[in-house]
């Protein structure tokens, strides 16, 4: 097992993780993950792909200007000219839509409309340059290629469908402008080496892509989650406690804690053993994090044997409630503890707080209240909810 696996194995099950054990040769992930990255893929290159049109507009009318001088006034020319003021309305029509952002569901037919058109617009140019200069460059196509591989921000199948539908129509464009077999067929094989040289690249950079995205994904939730029961840590709940805290003082919702602590869990590690001990607490994890069962719910591990779990928008008998299924779970798993003094299995007391936000209020003052009721909760008996 290489070094890379076994790190993997170490952080595993988690869905990102198990992509990474499994590859993505073939450049797509389970259906879940694939639509995560593909909305991920939207909004980080919103950006590049807004630079790179605007880019190409200029480009586009560089290459406007140099026809005047490359080829001789005539009809073609002008026909060429009018080709190129279609295109540019185009390019223009899909940066207005580009620039709100509430079309970014737009944003992948946008931008391969905005490949296509200058493909097939500068095909149609070059098929009418050749028809009264046959050494008029066609080289600017692969250009075009090259900016679908690697500056507008496609996946791999996309930009190589924009660039196949591009060569096919330089080929019927120069096969209507009757342009001589042999040429036809260095130009179309020099197009092609260059797509293969842009197909390999682009396959590189997302493949790269990929493995970013999953990566970062990952580090995020070794972040703010502990390894050993997966539920968030105390720097993930110190941040989602402040930013509840905030929301329920605008919504005028109360908000409840449970801190739970198992009892004399010290005493079981001692008796026996670390293994034992992290067992235990993968379950209780287990059984805290069913407690949470609300989006706007969390379920944490503290440190060491102490658990909380913060509940949004609930009253105080209903948290109480909350608070004592949660304390019967992890009795009636039956885990076994000679060394505790309250019951013959693994227990858990729990402080409850519920407050209902105020202005000025401090969101530390749930948590001491809740502190305070967890210690009273240990102080007479332990194995019991005190609020």
């Amino acid at each position: 097992m290489t070094t890379h696996q076994a790190w993997l194995d170490d952080v595993r099950p988690n869905p990102y993780a198990d992509q990474l054990a499994i590859g993505f040769r073939r450049l797509r992930f389970v259906r879940t993950l694939e639509q995560e990255y593909r909305r991920y893929m939207l909004e980080d290159s919103f950006d590049l792909r807004r630079l790179t049109l605007c880019a190409g507009m200029l480009v586009w009318l560089a290459f406007a200007v140099l026809d005047f001088f490359l080829v001789p006034a005539s009809t073609e020319r002008w026909w060429m000219f009018a080709i190129r003021i279609g295109v540019l309305a185009l390019l223009l029509a899909c940066g207005l839509l580009l620039l709100i952002r509430r079309h970014i569901h737009l944003l992948v037919p946008l931008s391969v409309t905005c490949i296509l058109a200058p493909g097939l617009g500068a095909a149609a140019v070059v098929a009418v340059a050749h028809t009264v200069d046959p050494s008029y460059p066609y080289e600017g196509l692969l250009l075009i290629c090259m900016v679908a591989y690697f500056l507008a921000g496609l996946r791999l199948t996309e930009a190589l469908a924009s660039s196949v539908v591009v060569l096919i129509g330089y080929v019927a464009f120069e096969l209507l402008a009757g342009l001589v077999l042999p040429r036809l067929i260095n130009n179309v094989l020099f197009l092609l080496f260059g797509n293969l040289m842009g197909l390999v690249g682009c396959y590189l950079l997302e493949y790269k892509s990929r493995e970013h995205f999953l990566v970062v994904r990952l580090m995020r939730i070794l972040a703010d989650h502990d390894a050993l029961t997966g539920l968030h840590n105390r720097r993930s709940f110190d941040r989602q406690l402040e930013r509840l805290w905030r929301q329920a003082q605008r919504e005028s919702l109360p908000l409840a804690l449970l801190l739970c602590d198992i009892d004399h869990f010290k005493a079981y590690n001692d008796h026996y053993g670390h293994q034992a001990g992290d067992a235990v607490l993968r379950r209780a994890g287990a059984v805290v994090a069913d407690a949470a069962r609300r989006p706007l719910d969390m379920a944490v591990r503290l440190g060491g044997e102490e658990f909380a779990v913060l509940l949004y928008d609930i009253s105080q008998p209903q948290a109480l409630q909350r608070a004592e299924e949660l304390r019967a779970a992890l009795e009636a798993l039956k885990l076994r503890h000679e060394r505790s003094d309250t019951a013959e299995m693994v227990t858990l007391s729990i402080g409850v707080a519920s407050v209902q936000p105020a202005d000025g209020g401090e969101f530390a003052q749930l948590y001491a209240h809740a502190d305070r009721a967890l210690y009273e909760a240990k102080a007479f008996g332990r194995n019991q909810v005190v609020a």
